[in-house]
């Protein structure tokens, strides 16, 4: 490709030197005075320039104020990745920061089902740029918050090295900038033919991915081209394929004995399994029939004899839950009692084994095509024409669950006899305004999600000499980007389901094909054009979930919508020497931008209309924005082979960015780099951010969701393991009800924050850090510390619902405290929560922290040895949601881990290479973030140290390379914790850090023609 096996396996254990060499990550900042002592040669003379990320200024060396870091492709095949989507989420870039992945399918994201995005220092793929060789990379995704690059369209065979900054770049690449840029550099220079084809394979059952690719190039006297095909699979892994995601468990243990204070299944004599809620207990009961109150002392009053039969492990003697039991004689004839009154919440769900098929990994079929390619002008001061395209296929699918509730309207004639005594409620939407008889719980079924997926992004550009200007150069180009995309689910109509449920008597002349036991539906007979499946008859058979086909087809429909995304971009710009100091010569860069984005999310109708039951409604997105933008950036070097002043240099950038939709502002970057000697580097640099909210985040249309009743901070709030803050809380609101159950869903309203006033975010960005490189003759160590700082001020985000609630009721001011309880509110007749999701502007974020780095290589008998490592130590995760908030803590709590790291040994001898590699999560616990006593609380949220090992084997000789090995070594399962405040799979946390996967071979094979 662009360089041959051999010179690659030479570079493999180069030391870091010359800038047109990329190492494996990590990588160290040094300073030209860094390099080996060991050589008489110049280490500079035979360099070209280049631009590395975090500036437009063209080196000769990677020397930067900023921290940077360097992936390659061979690190990421060596490390067992299938593609640099996985690289790039894994704890080796990110640092224990939580990535949407393909584990997020049945979760609600930006983006969309199925996007890969990146965030680094927890500060949300929005605050982070991607850039395919120093260009931007466009959102791409389904639905209405598509906002972010999402990585499943990078083109992975022909890329060469990822370059990392981690620290804000506003002033240089504009406004999303904050938490770091990530830059794809693709391979140049490349002749002939490239196959390469690769295998991941589990030693579970699911999640295997492969990918086939080909790279080619060719140039003549004028112009160079070169282009990749991929392809890449990823099968389904399910609930069932894993044993910790099997038996979803609320995992509550004694503090003091270690016991399991779960739930015990009378039917097992097992801690009870929940899986249809994901989270754990107190989920929507199943394969049940909800009824009025009943118990032993009102069965005559509801016509009813005998004794009221109790299911085992029920308790108490009231009951509105009911599962079928043909050995019952007496009480509610062939029904038993589950729930209801006093009774445990849980023991009234029933294990439903289709629940297994939901989607753990999400499969998917990602189709790339790229090319890049010059043509020389021999005009316009050796001007050179560039393009590149980028188009891009994404397929993908998830597998869900869902349970279907059925109100039979009072006095229906398919209520049988035995329960034609009840009265559920009033109206609960689909039974047309009258009371409902009986409520079934149905566990319905599977359901299927899809979405497809098409990006390009031509573009075209030319750069240059200015022959006016010595050593001044130009570059100039236009892109354009396009996401379209089709997402489709499958749901229930919520029309057709009350029309369903009005069942009559058919009348003579009835359609045959409408008539069901000498039953229809009466729109049937009121619009004979109308056609209806009616309510099946309620009976054993329809509770468990076995329902008539024809009906399920009438209203379980497929439903479909469309997102479009476009972004236009021009940017120009000019760099060059300004002038000459005796330390070398002052560079400068001058440039503009302009920018324009669109987005066009238009839902199925059903979803405008509100007509999917029990599903999120949302209306169309619509939105573009321009913005205009002018920048300048400046190199100073002030000194240079001193005493005690090798190399010191300053840097400044600085924008002005105005917004059709925000106004303008401008941010500023400053930065040092001072070497006192040779072996010893400071670096700095201080800068500010201002980011206008992107267009889902203003325009996004109201969506109307539902959350499960059972996740009311209140159910059961008299229960001993309650959180004494929230039982306060929740006798206040509900005074004399401590066995509450909330029998509605909780609304949850979500859109665009535009309309309420939202307003662009800022930030500051600090680093200081050092390179040390101790001047010892073949020592080979290389170490860099560097301390960073991020405070984002007004940052835009949406607390979450869940998130809203927990706070709100676990605040000690509650409702008197302002805070996240302003964004909920109960309806005082009805108990009926809403929350408000909006998107907001969040007072505060931080990030602050430490990243260490160390490399060490020397030659050890026949080959070189080399080690490498990246800690990060967070000092602080913090946000608050309010300016007279105080700030929320997170650092170390589930999910935002103070210690992260990753570390690997490799051997390279001839043409072998072995490497064993380490990731490292640090413990995480929450109990003071939740303000639960972890002495005497049955909740687990402290997780342990989570370690995984690898280990590859390369071979690399003439035009082959083979590289095989094994991730997660250990088979190493995610850590779990209880059911609560955290979102869960199985009973491991929603959180990209942990594997959830397992142990999985790998083998990957080139051929190079």
């Amino acid at each position: 490709m662009s360089v041959s096996n051999a010179v690659r396996r030479a570079l493999a254990f180069t030391p870091i030197r010359i800038a047109a060499v990329a190492i494996g990550c990590p990588m160290l900042l040094v300073s030209p005075g860094a390099y080996s002592q060991s050589s008489s040669e110049d280490p500079t003379a035979d360099l070209k320039e280049v631009v590395v990320v975090g500036s437009r200024i063209r080196r000769d060396t990677f020397n930067s104020p900023s921290p940077i870091q360097i992936t390659t492709r061979e690190e990421t095949t060596l490390a067992g990745f299938q593609s640099m989507t996985d690289a790039l989420q894994s704890t080796a870039i990110t640092n224990g920061a939580a990535q949407i992945n393909n584990a997020f399918g049945g979760f609600v994201t930006d983006g969309g089902p199925g996007a890969n995005t990146l965030s680094l220092r927890n500060l949300g793929a929005g605050r982070t740029l991607v850039l395919i060789n120093g260009r931007r990379i466009a959102p791409a995704g389904t639905r209405g918050a598509v906002g972010s690059a999402d990585l499943n369209v990078l083109p992975n065979s022909i890329i060469d090295r990822v370059e990392i900054l981690r620290d804000g770049a506003s002033s240089i690449y504009g406004s999303d900038a904050i938490g770091g840029v990530v830059n794809v550099v693709t391979l140049e220079n490349i002749r002939g033919l490239t196959l390469e084809a690769s295998l991941n394979q589990p030693t579970r059952e699911g999640a295997r991915q492969s990918r086939a690719s080909a790279v080619y190039g060719m140039a003549g006297e004028r112009w160079e081209f070169a282009g990749s095909l991929d392809f890449y699979d990823r099968t389904e892994s399910t609930l069932r394929d894993r044993a910790w995601t099997r038996c979803n468990v609320d995992g509550l243990v004694d503090p003091v004995t270690g016991a399991s204070r779960d739930f015990i299944d009378p039917m097992t004599g097992q801690p009870k399994c929940y899986p249809i809620t994901g989270t754990g207990s107190n989920g929507v009961t199943i394969n049940t029939i909800g009824t009025q109150n009943i118990t032993q002392a009102n069965l005559a009053s509801l016509g009813l004899s005998g004794t009221l039969a109790v299911a085992p492990g029920s308790a108490g003697t009231t009951f509105n839950r009911f599962r079928p039991n043909a050995s019952v004689t007496s009480g509610v004839v062939g029904f038993e009692g589950v729930g209801g009154g006093t009774n445990n919440l849980n023991v009234r769900d029933t294990f439903e084994d289709r629940i297994l098929n939901r989607s753990l990994i999400s499969p998917a079929r990602i189709y790339t095509a790229f090319g890049q390619g010059t043509f020389d002008l021999e005009a316009m001061g050796d001007g050179q024409i560039y393009f590149e395209l980028l188009a891009n296929r994404r397929e993908s699918q998830q597998t869900g669950y869902r349970q279907l509730s059925m109100d039979y309207r009072q006095g229906s004639p398919v209520i049988p006899q035995n329960l034609q005594f009840s009265l559920f409620a009033p109206d609960q939407g689909t039974s047309g305004g009258e009371n409902v008889g009986v409520r079934a719980f149905i566990g319905f079924g599977n359901d299927h999600s899809e979405q497809i997926v098409n990006f390009y992004k031509p573009m075209v550009g030319v750069r240059g000499n200015l022959s006016f200007l010595s050593d001044w150069r130009y570059d100039a180009g236009l892109s354009y980007s396009k996401s379209d995309a089709k997402y489709r689910q499958q749901s229930f109509l919520t029309d057709k389901v009350t029309f369903a449920s009005d069942v009559v008597a058919a009348p003579a002349g009835t359609d045959a094909s409408l008539v069901r036991n000498g039953l229809t539906c009466r729109v049937n007979v009121t619009n004979p054009g109308e056609r209806c499946v009616p309510f099946p008859m309620l009976d054993a058979e329809v509770i468990g979930g076995n329902l008539p086909q024809d009906f399920k087809d009438y209203i379980f429909r497929g439903v479909e919508g469309n997102t479009e995304f476009e972004e236009s971009l021009v940017t120009a710009y000019f760099d060059g020497p300004l002038f000459e100091l005796p330390a070398g010569k002052v560079s400068g860069v001058l440039g503009m931008e302009y920018r324009r984005q669109e987005i066009d999310d238009t839902p199925d109708i059903n979803s405008i209309n509100g007509n999917l039951y029990n599903l999120t409604s949302a209306t169309p997105t619509r939105g573009k924005d321009n913005v205009k933008e002018a920048f300048t950036e400046i190199d100073i070097p002030l000194l240079r082979d001193k005493p005690g002043a090798y190399r010191f240099s300053v840097t400044g950038s600085y924008r002005y960015t105005d917004y059709d939709s925000y106004g303008d502002d401008t941010t500023y970057k400053y930065g040092f780099v001072f070497g006192p000697t040779d072996w010893f580097t400071i670096r700095g640099s201080r800068g500010t951010s201002y980011r206008a909210p992107a267009l889902y985040e203003q325009y996004q249309g109201a969506t109307s969701g539902f959350l499960s009743q059972a996740n009311d901070p209140c159910n059961n709030y008299g229960a001993a393991n309650v959180n004494p803050t929230r039982k306060a809380n929740c006798a206040a609101e509900l005074p004399g009800n401590p066995n509450f159950v909330q029998t509605s869903s909780i609304r949850s309203l979500s859109e665009g924050g535009a309309a309420a006033g939202l307003f662009a975010e800022t930030s500051e960005n600090k680093t200081i850090g050092f390179v040390f490189r101790p001047p010892v003759e073949n020592l080979g160590l290389q170490v860099a510390l560097d301390y960073f700082s991020i405070e984002i001020e007004n940052g835009v985000d949406q607390p979450g619902s869940l998130n809203v609630l927990a706070r709100c009721y676990d605040d000690p001011d509650f409702r008197a405290g302002g805070g996240f309880c302003r964004l909920t509110s109960r309806n005082p007749v009805t108990n009926a929560i809403t929350v408000s999701n909006a998107y907001t502007n969040i007072a505060t974020q931080i990030a602050r922290g430490f990243d260490y780095t160390v490399r060490w290589e020397k030659p050890l008998g026949p080959g070189r040895i080399r080690f490498n490592t990246a800690l990060t130590r967070y000092t602080s995760q913090a946000n608050k949601l309010f300016a007279d908030d105080p700030l929320d803590e997170l650092n170390g709590t589930i999910g935002a881990p103070k210690w992260a790291g990753t570390g690997d040994v490799t051997y390279r001898w001839r043409e072998w290479q072995v490497q064993w590699g380490v990731d490292w999560l640090g413990s995480m616990n929450s109990y003071g973030y939740l303000e639960v006593n972890h002495e005497t609380s049955a909740f687990d949220f402290d997780v342990p140290d989570y370690v995984e090992h690898r280990m590859a084997v390369r071979y690399v000789k003439g035009p082959l390379e083979i590289t095989g090995g094994v991730r997660n070594l250990f088979d190493k399962e995610p850590e779990t914790i209880s059911q609560g405040f955290y979102n869960r799979v199985g009973n491991g946390p929603l959180y990209s850090g942990y594997d959830y996967i397992g142990r999985r071979a790998y083998l990957s094979a080139a051929w190079q023609f």
